[in-house]
């Protein structure tokens, strides 16, 4: 195994962040490896696109998504290495889905999720196609025992 250029941490803001992201900080000190840090907002019908709705509604939802984007790269901040290169993604969209084609585009060559109840793994075992998304995917899969508090 030649190692991970690419890993990709999908993370929730109730996930425990600090645990995932020193595993991913772990792997990528040792392999050299850039960590993509991404959350997946809801998609919300109302703003695909931006054109249906007033004005302000859609100013508020954009603010809304810079703000999770700015938390997002204050997390990679906080909890990665500096030497470590890094970016924050924020995308929209159906988080199995949206993660494993982010993770396909990005050429990672590995994916960190937390585990617990509500997880993105979680999400991924109730959905038989995405299951199939994941099986067809080839990429290793890290998950990481989250604690319910």
């Amino acid at each position: 195994m030649s190692g991970f250029k690419n890993i990709l941490v999908a993370v929730d803001f109730n996930d425990a962040v600090g645990k995932i992201l020193g595993y991913a900080e772990a792997l990528a000190l040792k392999f050299d490896s850039k960590v993509w840090v991404v959350h997946v907002a809801d998609p919300d019908p109302d703003f695909v696109g931006y054109e249906p709705g007033p004005q302000y509604i859609r100013d508020f939802k954009a603010d809304e998504l810079r703000e999770e984007h700015r938390q997002l790269q204050t997390m990679s901040n906080m909890f990665l290495d500096k030497k470590i290169e890094s970016a924050a993604l924020l995308i929209q969209g159906s988080t199995v889905e949206t993660v494993l084609k982010e993770a396909k585009k990005l050429h990672a060559d590995l994916l960190i999720v937390g585990n617990h109840k509500h997880s993105f793994l979680h999400n991924l075992l109730s959905e038989s196609v995405s299951l199939e998304l994941l099986k067809n995917g080839n990429i290793p899969l890290l998950t990481i025992p989250v604690n319910e508090d």
